[in-house]
This record gives structure tokens, sequence and C-alpha cells, in this order.
């Protein structure tokens, strides 16, 4: 064979490997993982949302994002390790604080799912959320204020309890560790707790508009003193037409106001009843965070 066909051949077969081998795909070494969410409430300065991928039963972090006042996530497609992408069998989002430095997700998981193929649907009703969806969610309320005595001021007051017995008014699912329930009562537009819990019996944490004498041991308050911004409770003012909402909040929590989640929620009758109990509308699935996550 002469040179000049030998190196015609040799050089044809370097074009053959060299393209053959330059075609050959590449294993990426990250990939994306996109969130479409709604429901999710701004958590102020103080605490951030964070993904975590279930990988080999461990969490590892996505990264964080916030949310403005308007429900818009300040990011929503996260670059991540390619193999960790997709060796995971489950999503979930917790609530972190901001300045953290534990590397492990918190107790206050928002939501979760698991992978079938590309994507997960997220829930809170998931068991590593919250673990209920609150569809079976029960509760009523009576107005009056035990703690100024009888015929004083009785449209002034809201608890979660059935005068007959007296009896736990509310059918509510126990929460996890990171979630609490809160008592609201919106007074001329402005939320007003009456204190936390988290069971359907028993007293809640606080009573600071309460009068002097003992309270129920069930949830609930009198707006009797120490009037927030923005009210005067003097005279008590009268609880008719304002709204009454059971919400259930993360722990810690740094709002005044209610978290986005209401089960059960309901307006005072205008020709209030002291003493009478009232039921509690479940709002259904209106209020709750969800969504989905795609590799």
């Amino acid at each position: 064979m002469n040179k000049i066909l030998s190196l015609g051949i040799f050089c044809l077969a370097a074009i053959l490997v060299f393209t053959t081998t330059g075609c050959e795909p590449e294993d990426p070494e990250f990939g994306n993982l996109n969130l479409t969410l709604s429901n999710l409430e701004d958590l102020g300065a103080d605490f951030v949302y964070e993904g975590w991928l279930m990988v080999d039963g461990s969490p590892v972090s996505t990264g964080t994002f916030t949310v403005d006042a308007d429900g818009v996530m300040s990011q929503s497609s996260f670059e991540i390790d390619y193999v960790n992408l997709q060796e995971a069998t489950a999503f979930i989002l917790s609530i972190e604080p901001a300045v953290d430095a534990d590397p492990a997700p918190s107790n206050t998981k928002v939501l979760a799912g698991d992978f079938s193929g590309t994507s997960a649907a997220l829930t809170i009703g998931d068991s590593r959320a919250l673990g209920s969806d609150f569809a079976t969610a029960t509760g009523g309320y009576v107005i009056g204020t035990p703690t100024d005595g009888p015929a004083s001021n009785e449209e002034s007051g809201v608890w979660f309890m059935d005068p007959e017995g007296p009896n736990a008014s509310l059918n509510i699912p126990l929460l996890g560790d990171g979630w609490t329930y809160e008592g609201w009562a919106v007074i001329n537009g402005i939320p007003v707790s009456t204190g936390t819990f988290r069971t359907n019996g028993g007293a809640d944490n606080a009573a600071p508009h309460s009068g002097p004498i003992a309270a129920p041991e069930y949830p609930g308050e009198d707006f009797l003193i120490n009037a927030p911004a923005g009210l005067d409770f003097n005279p008590p003012p009268s609880l008719a037409g304002s709204a009454i909402v059971i919400s259930v909040e993360p722990v810690p929590d740094n709002s005044p106001n209610p978290y986005q989640l209401k089960p059960l929620t309901s307006t005072v009758a205008t020709d209030i009843m002291a003493g009478t109990l009232y039921a509690m509308d479940n709002a259904g699935e209106s209020n709750h965070p969800r969504g989905a996550a795609s590799r």
C-alpha cells in the first residue's frame, strides 16, 4: 500500500474516532428542580421556605426562597446535583429561620409528596407535612363573657365550647410538632388572637384581654381590657358581624395575623344570642397551600 493511501486511511479513521466519541452524550452534573406552588404566605424577614429532596432516606436541601405579599415566589427553579435529583423519592417543603445554623429540616413542614416519574404532587395532607387536609374538621363557639360575670358585656367574648355540659366544641385533628391552632376574632377589621392551643379540649395559652374571673377550661377570650393598637375596649366591643376563625399556625410564628391555612370560619350573627352554640363553616381546600415539584 502506498504512503499516500495509508495516510488517507489513517486520517479517515482518526476523524471517525473523534466524531464518534465527540457525539457521545456526557452525564450532566446538574439538573433543574421546578416548583409550582400556590397559597403560600409571606413569612416576613425572619423566616424562609426551604425545599428538601429525600435521597436514600435522608433530606438534601434544594435551597430557600421567600414569598411576597402577593404570593409570588422569589425563586421557582433550582439547580440541583443531577444524581440526587434523579434518585430522590420525595420532596418536602419546610419553614426555616432566615438565619439557620441547623442543616436539618425543621419540624414545620408545609407540603410533601412522592415523586412519580418526573413530578411530585405536594399536599398538606401528606404524613410528612401537616398530615391532614382538615376535610372533617368541625367546630362551634358561644358568645359570652364568663370572665366578666353574668349579664355583663355579653356580646364581647367568644369561647370555643359547647355550653351544654360544658363540652369541647371543636373536632379537629391533632397537630404534630411545628404547628399549633389559634383562635381569632376580627374586630372592626383587625384580627385579635384568642390564644393558641394544640388539642380539642383544655384552655389556650393566653388571656390578655379577659376579666378577673376564672375562665372556662376551653379556648377563647373576652375582649374587655388591653385593647391592641387600632381598637378601643372602653366600652368592650360587640362581636356582632365579626369574623371568627380557627387557623393553623407555624411554630415559631412572628406574625400578628392569622396564617394562610384557616380550616374553620364563621361570621357572628347581627342578632347575637349569648350562650347559644353557633356552628363554624369548614373552609374546605380554598386556602390550602398546594403545588407540584418537577425534575
